[in-house]
């Protein structure tokens, strides 16, 4: 009986906490990006599927993009077909291309928009290339080096950066009371499809649809210090000086970039929170704690 009565409790006073929460951010757009370990471990992906689903009953609006490189490279195993990787993104010829749209287009998102309709949401899955969602440009490396005598072009084939975003499916799934789970794939001027970052994607949308928030899931507690100390509470210049000084590099930057930029361009915060942790995306809305980093434009 006490322990009943102890749990009782405990769940009022969640509750209680949440409750103004709830209040501010009822009508808001959030835009999540879904990826890491939440996206392969069920009870996590169970977890993430009825945080989405209560959002929308308390009033939220969420936005789901997803990512998928793991279940990209499996497949692309099992036909055979060897992954190749310069500066992290992935070599993509017209047959891996035709892999790509295949897995995030169809497999992930039409998993992830079933999950979240079990759990009792009205999830609707699109690409890019959708309702004309995300128009995209071809991405290039150079490369310079001072053996060189003059900078190389790196052509990565079907990889490409956002050029801008026409919101109008998106305002239309909202307005309907859907949950749009968008996969990364936009198309370009020139009629072919383009794989692009979902921290990018996740982060030009935000700043599009003028979120609330923006909040990258990763396989992290979040944005660490050297000290591998949790930091939070960020303004965009102090990120600037982190980066600077060499305390955020290598994979974390196309995740902070984003979150810089969102900031940078209205977004009200970002979040970069920890994907590994049950129920995570409650946890950052609707508690005082929350599970990662914070980073908004100035110390207001």
């Amino acid at each position: 009986m006490s322990l009943t009565r102890e749990s009782a409790i405990n769940t009022a006073h969640v509750l209680a906490e949440a409750l103004p929460y709830i209040q501010r951010f009822s009508g808001k757009t959030f835009v999540i990006k879904y990826g890491g370990n939440a996206m392969v471990d069920e009870i996590l992906k169970a977890s993430f599927a009825r945080d989405i689903v209560l959002m929308k009953a308390v009033g939220i609006n969420p936005v789901v993009v997803h990512g998928g490189g793991p279940q990209i490279g499996n497949l692309l195993k099992r036909l055979g077909k060897q992954s190749e990787f310069v500066q992290g993104m992935r070599v993509t010829d017209s047959e891996t291309m035709d892999v790509v749209e295949m897995v995030l287009g169809g497999l992930v998102n039409k998993e992830i928009v079933s999950l979240i309709n079990r759990k009792g949401g009205n999830a609707v899955g699109l690409t890019g290339k959708d309702g004309d969602l995300i128009h995209a440009k071809k991405l290039t490396f150079v490369k310079n080096a001072p053996e060189m005598t003059a900078p190389e072009i790196i052509d990565i084939g079907h990889v490409g950066e956002v050029e801008s975003i026409d919101p109008a499916v998106v305002n239309m799934l909202v307005s309907g009371n859907f949950i749009p789970v968008i996969a990364p794939i936009g198309v370009g001027k020139d009629g072919l499809s383009y794989n692009i970052n979902a921290d990018l994607v996740a982060g030009k949308l935000a700043e599009t649809l003028r979120a609330e928030k923006l909040m990258l899931l990763t396989n992290t507690e979040g944005l660490l210090d050297k000290n591998g100390k949790l930091l939070t509470g960020l303004t965009a210049a102090e990120v600037d000086k982190l980066i600077e000084d060499g305390t955020i590099y290598g994979g974390m930057l196309p995740k902070i970039g984003s979150a810089l930029s969102a900031v940078k361009s209205g977004v009200n915060t970002a979040h970069i929170i920890d994907g590994r942790v049950a129920h995570a995306v409650l946890l950052e809305i609707f508690t005082d704690e929350g599970v990662g980093t914070l980073i908004k434009s100035s110390n207001r």
